[in-house]
């Protein structure tokens, strides 16, 4: 099966992140792919990433959140998706908001775009990231109050994906907790989608356009680990995590 066909029963594709560079880690094959056939992808990213550094005298916030949001409008040029939005939500701050204005917010994107497919995090938010798991328990939630429209599926891992790469994971420091993610049997996965040729080349040339926070991880591992680990796109269904 082509990466294409393999996409195309994806219909409407609603890729719900919480910053710039998630998608492209996530699903920028997947996207790339639907646009590619002609299926609709709306891609939105809750914040801009404006406190996404360890050098803040570097990059304050007003001027990283800029340079996101240019690094993101080039990962989409590249990756073929017209329609990007921001929710201006704030960078860490999305665990302390109140999530029945944001769940509202994602129940009518859900309204407007009217998805096949919703692609977000699971419960765990792949890191352990607050932003990312308020933004997956928002996602659920509206998907649940709409009459769970369309197919929700969440960013999950592999086992052997998992077992292969957690050593560089944590070497580099990927997650915010103690906690590991679970990983999956392969055949328990929804999509299983491992990239080569062109549409890796994209996937690679989306990420290294945000290059405020690619740079340096392409620098401490190697470019051949780096693409190595980012060639595989998993999701599950979200009844799955429930």
């Amino acid at each position: 099966m082509t990466l294409a066909s393999a996409v195309a029963p994806l219909g409407t594709i609603l890729s719900l992140w919480a910053h710039p560079d998630d998608e492209s880690y996530l699903c920028a094959g997947i996207m790339a792919a639907a646009a590619d056939n002609g299926q609709r992808v709306v891609c939105v990213s809750a914040s801009a990433g404006e406190r996404g550094t360890p050098d803040a005298g570097r990059w304050p916030p007003e001027r990283l959140g800029r340079m996101r949001r240019w690094e993101a409008a080039a990962a989409m040029a590249v990756l073929g998706v017209a329609d990007h939005r921001f929710l201006d939500l704030p960078d860490g701050g999305m665990a302390g908001l109140d999530p029945a204005p944001e769940i509202a917010r994602i129940g009518a994107l859900l309204d407007e775009v009217r998805p096949d497919t919703i692609l977000t995090f699971g419960p765990d938010g792949g890191t352990f990231h607050p932003d990312h798991q308020a933004l997956s328990a928002w996602t659920t939630a509206a998907w649940h109050d709409a009459g769970r429209p369309g197919r929700l599926l969440q960013a999950a891992q592999a086992q052997d994906h998992l077992d292969a790469w957690l050593p560089m994971f944590d070497e580099l420091g990927v997650f915010m907790t103690d906690e590991r993610p679970t990983g999956h049997p392969s055949d328990r996965l929804a999509l299983d989608l491992h990239l080569a040729g062109d549409l890796l080349d994209r996937k690679m040339a989306a990420l290294c356009a945000m290059f405020t926070q690619i740079g340096p991880l392409v620098a401490a591992v190697g470019e051949e680990a780096f693409w190595a680990a980012n060639a595989r796109e998993m999701f599950v269904d979200a009844d799955l995590h429930r």
